[in-house]
């Protein structure tokens, strides 16, 4: 009786959010976290990739943002080969633990300065061997640069740093070029200068030998000589004055900083920025800038010409007249900087939402990063009977998507030293990208650090991450890819988990990491959890992963939970209400659709695999019908006896009875393997061997299920019959519905 009324105590939460006596408790109180995370209550004693170093004086690739882990390796790689080998690895990993533990708590500055602090402290704890070793791992550090934990600011720091990196290597070469081409026109002017008669006069000639050997010459004399043997070979006045027109130009320009030694003539004028924190004022100054890069390029344009003497007046002055009328091709276009926008999601309304998708939509040079620190704020579209988790961010990466030529990233903050490489990709290339990062610092997850959040929430299919880049291919296979998620084969990542029980055995059992695990880190959705005391645990309490496999009907016998563990790292078994589950629902049927995309069971495979695997028995078939022994001729008495035999002989076996059409019953020969029906109860509707759809359990789903799947057939075989339970609720409606289906 009492595990009755605990059941019915559990079901009217799950179904409802309220908890209906004292049997249930609120979890508030009990500091409580997924289990999964219980070995990370102390992430400074872990060796992972955090904290980074955004390193100073680096090219463009992946060194210019290294792990501290991987940092202490390359020192240890160095220094500990000897017999002292042991000891300096163990020292060294005690000051990468110090270094960890210091940036944790708040520490920032240099890698040079945070490595010196903590070796100090321990030099003065320790003894001269623990000495040697810091001042050994001191001398082999090779790199330096700020230092950054997970966080809130480091996505648009790791960004802002990794775009520096590159436009530092396209400015380096355009610079270059700039300072190439103002030499070289530089080197005509000079040149015409020595032959025209200001150049040849006495003083012209005296200020070139310089005063050292003044006196030494008669300038006089030698500018009559000049004169006299000299033709007169000044440039044309036009060529001159485009010569002259070019370099005040290349000069003035505002993109990239002067190249060294250059004689600016806007006196030292400084370069535009190119990084903002809205989307308005980019395109803004894109606008205001482009008829500005449109002058620039068509004075490279004509100086590499001129510098070769091949500009033609009469072929070119036309050509040149309407250069950049339209504006800019994507070559010269990719000589200027990038621009780069960091925004926060929660800043992406009305007009700046838009002002975005317009930059994304016409290709404009720009990198975008969109930073969401909180993708369980509920955006309210559903109201409180639909949570509609991270909406936005959705939206937006898959509009960027169907723009079919932006580079789109989406990953957390956790990860993103793992995807540099990807980052750097997306900044390098010559069209506008758009990378959108959780940053897991939304402040309302307690003490979860942000770097498990972030985390958890990509390993939970509630920020998955993804990279579409339109430069890697011609098809979705090449441009699409899901392969840095957790088991992405699978619908939620399920992880071992071992733990002790009361009689002090170890337990090990599978468990799904799922959405709800995830929002159960935060606090605001406590109303939906509920803690049952370790007296009421019993055979009705299933794991959530277990319950999203299978959608119940009607009053549920088993009641979903998941495992938690409170700030003494003891084990919870925490209700789930119906609302939550449902939302984890449709996170599953989201990362469904990624994965398709990702060529990961997709239903247009299994449809084209099922079709040729039915042609190719029928093949197997045919063969083997013709390779079969045909029977021996008959004698001619026995032929003329065969052709007087009864016709009966030959008739066909009686046709099989058809199915009861109070029976459910599906015509599988004819199924084309469309997905409608699995997709509605795969209990009930399973596929048979040659990939075609069967009623494998008529008692594993509704009558409304039947008739709904009926109706969504493709090709009209599914036949619902009659409802088996008379009591399931709006059966009048429901046998109207089947009656086009007997």
């Amino acid at each position: 009786m009492d595990m009755e009324a605990g059941l019915q105590e559990h079901v009217a939460f799950h179904l409802t959010g309220r908890r209906p006596g004292a049997g249930l408790e609120a979890v508030d109180q009990f500091d409580l976290r997924p289990a999964l995370l219980a070995g990370y209550r102390d992430l400074t004693r872990l060796r992972y990739d955090f904290p980074l170093v955004l390193v100073s004086d680096t090219p463009a690739d992946r060194t210019c943002v290294q792990s501290l882990s991987g940092i202490v390796d390359a020192v240890v790689h160095e220094i500990a080969q000897g017999d002292d080998g042991d000891r300096l690895t163990r020292h060294a990993l005690r000051l990468e633990q110090k270094i960890r533990a210091a940036v944790a708590a708040g520490a920032s500055g240099s890698l040079a300065a945070l490595w010196n602090k903590a070796a100090n402290q321990l030099a003065a704890q320790g003894d001269d061997l623990l000495r040697d070793s810091l001042k050994r791992a001191r001398a082999a550090l090779k790199v330096d640069g700020n230092v950054v934990d997970c966080g809130k600011t480091t996505p648009t720091r790791l960004l802002t740093h990794a775009w520096a990196a590159v436009q530092e290597a396209k400015s380096r070469r355009a610079r270059e070029d700039l300072g190439r081409l103002i030499q070289k026109l530089s080197d005509i002017l000079r040149v015409d200068f020595a032959h025209s008669k200001a150049g040849r006069s006495a003083d012209s000639l005296k200020a070139a030998v310089g005063a050292a050997h003044a006196e030494v010459f008669d300038f006089v004399a030698m500018s009559r000589i000049l004169g006299k043997s000299s033709a007169d070979a000044a440039l044309p006045a036009g060529r001159r004055r485009r010569i002259e027109q070019l370099l005040t130009a290349l000069k003035s320009q505002r993109f990239f900083s002067a190249p060294p030694g250059t004689d600016t003539a806007a006196g030292g004028v400084q370069p535009y920025p190119f990084l903002f924190d809205n989307c308005a004022s980019a395109l803004a100054a894109y606008r205001e800038r482009l008829p500005k890069a449109v002058e620039l390029a068509r004075a490279i344009a004509i100086a590499e010409l001129e510098i070769e003497a091949q500009y033609s007046e009469a072929r070119h002055d036309a050509l040149f007249a309407e250069f950049g009328a339209d504006g800019l091709d994507a070559q010269d276009m990719a000589r200027f900087p990038d621009y780069l926008v960091c925004v926060g999601a929660a800043r992406l309304q009305g007009a700046e939402n838009d002002t975005l998708m317009e930059i994304l939509s016409a290709g404009l040079p720009m990198k975008v990063l969109v930073q969401t620190d909180d993708i369980l704020d509920d955006s309210g579209v559903g109201g409180d009977a639909h949570l509609a988790f991270g909406l936005r961010s959705k939206q937006l990466a898959n509009m960027a998507i169907g723009l079919n030529d932006v580079y789109v990233l989406q990953v957390s903050g956790s990860h993103l030293y793992q995807f540099r490489e990807r980052v750097l990709r997306g900044l390098a290339g010559t069209g506008p990208a758009l990378f959108s990062v959780y940053s897991g610092a939304g402040g309302k997850t307690g003490d979860l650090p942000p770097y498990l959040n972030a985390a958890a929430a990509m390993e939970s299919r509630a920020f998955p991450a993804f990279t579409y880049d339109p430069a890697a291919g011609a098809n979705w296979a090449a441009r699409f890819s899901l392969e840095a998620n957790s088991q992405v084969d699978s619908d939620w990542p399920v992880q071992r988990f071992a733990y002790e029980d009361e009689n002090h055995q170890r337990v090990a059992t599978d468990v799904a990491f799922t959405l709800i695990d995830f929002v159960a880190c935060d606090r605001r959705f406590a109303k939906h959890l509920a803690r049952v005391p370790r007296a009421k645990w019993n055979g009705s309490l299933i794991p959530v992963g277990e319950s999203l496999g299978h959608e119940v009907q009607g009053m549920p016998e088993k009641v979903p939970c998941i495992l938690m563990v409170d700030r003494e790292n003891l084990l919870q078994k925490v209700l789930v209400d119906d609302k939550l589950v449902r939302a984890a629902q449709r996170c599953r049927d989201a990362w469904h659709s990624l994965q398709e995309l990702g060529g990961i069971h997709n239903s247009h495979a299994d449809l084209l695999l099922a079709r040729a695997r039915k042609a190719w028995e029928a093949q197997e078939q045919k063969a083997a019908a013709v390779a079969a022994p045909q029977p021996a001729p008959a004698a001619a008495g026995q032929a003329a006896a065969s052709a007087a035999a009864p016709a009966a002989a030959a008739a066909p076996a009686e046709p099989e009875a058809a199915p009861s059409t109070d029976d459910a019953y599906i015509e599988s020969a004819r199924c084309t393997t469309c997905n409608e029906c699995t997709t509605i109860n795969n209990k009930m509707f399973a596929y048979d061997e040659n990939k075609q759809a069967h009623i494998a359990d008529p008692n594993a789903g509704t009558y409304r299920q039947l008739v709904e799947a009926a109706e969504s057939c493709q090709v009209a075989i599914i036949h619902p019959g009659k409802p088996r339970n008379p009591n399931e609720p709006g059966l009048e409606e429901l046998l109207k519905r089947a009656e086009g289906f007997r």
